[in-house]
């Protein structure tokens, strides 16, 4: 009974993730713009549901520690930002980075009502470049890095950005980037000197965790 209610749950966010993509590209049209969803829509992937198919504590607790300084970009309104503050305790830190104020203010009012607003600084960045500048442990982009219109100079800064023992953790949707898009984005990375640590399972999408070289932190807590 619990995989026939896992297997429903994931064809319901399946169409309901299809269905937003479509009103997504409709409303992009209708504003003139290419790349961003707008703050407003992103509710709609904080949902029960969701967490069926992503949880958050189990996709990045491998890789998350106690202490670590992370960063979210394009964070919605928190979905994984605030898990990862769960996650990295007091001592850690969390900066979520987005190009709108209000998906961060968003994000903060809800870190707030977690009790972990202290633990989470926001970064506005601007359209061109992520423009941030310290070093971090671990990296996400959850769906969102084929919003960005640069992907080498996206990339480049992601590298930029990890400690010599740092994790990048690049996921996106199966429903909309196809395998070749994001093959392309793979080499771009390696190009850029990252290395592919594993690709792990995360279902509805396709991922790649790197690190900077080949001595990149251990997936295990020590």
């Amino acid at each position: 009974m619990r995989n026939t209610g896992r297997g429903s749950a994931a064809l319901l966010m399946l169409v309901v993730s299809t269905a937003i993509e479509g009103l997504n590209r409709m409303i992009k049209k209708l504003l003139n713009t290419k790349h961003v969803c707008p703050w407003w829509l992103c509710f709609t992937f904080d949902n029960p549901i969701r967490k069926i198919i992503h949880d958050p504590v189990k996709i990045l607790s491998p890789y998350v520690h106690k202490g670590d300084m992370a960063i979210d970009i394009g964070p919605g309104m928190g979905y994984f930002t605030i898990p990862l503050a769960e996650l990295v305790g007091p001592s850690g830190r969390i900066t979520a980075i987005d190009i709108q104020q209000k998906m961060l203010s968003a994000l903060m009012a809800r870190a707030q009502k977690k009790g972990v607003s202290d633990r989470i600084k926001t970064h506005l960045a601007n359209p061109d470049s992520i423009g941030f500048y310290e070093k971090s442990d671990f990296i996400l982009a959850f769906w969102m890095a084929h919003e960005v219109p640069d992907q080498r100079r996206f990339l480049s800064e992601i590298r930029n950005l990890m400690k010599p023992d740092g994790l990048f953790f690049l996921v996106e949707p199966l429903i909309h980037v196809s395998k070749n898009n994001f093959a392309r984005a793979i080499e771009t990375a390696k190009e850029l000197g990252l290395v592919i640590k594993e690709s792990p399972k995360i279902r509805m999408s396709q991922s790649a965790l790197f690190t900077c070289g080949k001595n990149g932190r251990q997936k295990s807590r020590v």
